[in-house]
């Protein structure tokens, strides 16, 4: 396997674990560019754009009429899905809503003994829309993505949710995921996907409605018209290509390792598959593992470009320096394949999600284990978290005073507002000291 090997200590390792820390990139000019256009279309021209664009690169037959997906074609799906399938669906949905179901916050209040009363009141948004990539023209559903994304919007209390999804040539959606969003409560299903599907639930058209928050993994389009629409909506995060880090020490699994590194590295030519490790015979060992199941694989080809392109394994001399790189790259999975995992999970600072122990595959999380598989990547896991429930939620900050409390606080308030030069300020709180109440 032609994968980068390097010892930490010597230039070369200086340098990769440079580039590294500093991986975080916006998308290419011409991309942007395109987005620009998309989403201006789409917001002056509504229906007309989006069709347009579906018809140019998904479905060739769509038209207004069929964007929506209807309740037939609903009925139609559960014919078309097993048993098996909705037995798992129910699973890993009962699993995420578990998690998920401890994340919701409560509303709060505290009052002074003068009077005062302030407090925070939690509310979700009205609306969110949940983008859900198309999978291979279809042929791989995402039903994961529909689950993390929409079971913390029910949670949170989010009345109109909304799902974008690209349909196939036929304009059709997989059975597999119309019967994912029945699972989550999600009624309101659109044909459309790519950037115009973003920039219609930002903006809205004739038949998609507009958005608070919208939510949901993509190519690099979806990405930047995320990115675009950013602060007319909330968007869960900007992510880049998957990632995994494994820490390893002598105890470790070649076989195990080289399986993870291969489950990142067949999303994307771009993905991110790493090990550090204390063992050269570890790594060795798992550069043969690599070459050997990466021939079972369906998707081979950009797994190996992937570990090629991108892939690296570095040699450490202790476990602590393993942990210190790893909290300076702040990867979105970290697995600790070492033999006292929850020795060191007090030592990490920067991980969308981690992993503990040999037997916890980063597959586990993405589908039944329950967190949220939506992770922050390029390094923003230094100041990012998983999507979660409070994605969906607002704060409103409550403030009641007496008359009493004013009087007592009424000195302060006025010194800070003349000190900002603000004199209405001030006066605002001179006018109710000096009333007199009959």
């Amino acid at each position: 396997m032609n994968i980068r090997f390097e010892e930490s200590g010597g230039p070369a390792g200086r340098e990769l674990l440079s580039k590294l820390r500093d991986r975080f990139s916006g998308d290419e000019r011409d991309c942007r560019d395109v987005v620009t256009e998309i989403l201006r279309r789409v917001k002056a021209e509504g229906d007309r754009a989006v069709v347009e664009y579906t018809r140019k690169f998904d479905a060739p037959d769509m038209d207004v009429a069929s964007m929506r997906v209807t309740e037939e074609e609903f009925v139609e799906a559960e014919k078309l899905v097993d048993g098996e399938f909705m037995q798992t669906l129910h699973f890993a949905a009962g699993r995420i809503r578990g998690f998920h179901e401890r994340e919701m916050e409560d509303s709060w209040i505290t009052t002074r003994e003068d009077g005062t009363v302030t407090g925070r009141l939690v509310r979700p948004v009205d609306s969110a829309g949940l983008y859900v990539p198309g999978g291979q023209g279809g042929s791989t559903p995402l039903v994961s993505s529909v689950l993390m994304n929409g079971i913390p919007a029910v949670i949170a209390g989010v009345r109109r949710r909304v799902m974008v999804t690209p349909p196939n040539r036929e304009g059709k959606i997989s059975p597999a995921l119309l019967m994912a969003a029945r699972e989550v409560g999600v009624e309101e299903v659109y044909k459309a996907g790519s950037a115009w599907a973003v920039a219609a639930l930002a903006f809205g058209t004739e038949t998609i409605p507009a958005v608070d928050v919208i939510v949901g993994p993509g190519n690099q389009f979806v990405a930047e018209a995320k990115q675009q629409v950013m602060g007319r909506v909330r968007i869960d995060m900007l992510a880049g290509p998957s990632e995994v880090l494994i820490v390893a020490d002598a105890t470790a699994t070649p076989a195990f390792i080289a399986a993870d590194m291969l489950a990142q590295a067949e999303h994307d030519p771009q993905a991110l598959a790493l090990l550090i490790t204390t063992s050269r015979t570890v790594a060795d060992q798992t550069t043969l593992e690599l070459e050997r199941q990466l021939e079972l694989l369906s998707r081979k080809e950009i797994a190996r470009t992937a570990l090629t392109e991108r892939g690296a394994i570095l040699l450490v001399e202790t476990l602590d320096e393993a942990v210190d790189m790893a909290n300076q790259i702040a990867i979105e999975h970290l697995e600790l394949q070492v033999e006292e995992p929850w020795q060191w999970l007090p030592k990490i600072r920067h991980a969308g999600a981690i992993f503990l122990g040999s037997y916890t595959p980063e597959a586990a999380g993405d589908y039944v284990a329950g967190p949220n598989h939506v992770l922050p990547t390029m390094g923003t896991a230094r100041i990012a978290s998983a999507l979660g429930v409070e994605t969906f939620l607002k704060k409103s900050s409550i403030i009641s005073y007496s008359r009493q409390a004013l009087l007592d606080d009424a000195d302060h308030i006025r010194r800070l507002a003349a000190l900002e030069g603000l004199t209405a300020h001030g006066n605002s709180v001179a006018v109710r000291v000096e009333h007199r109440e009959e």
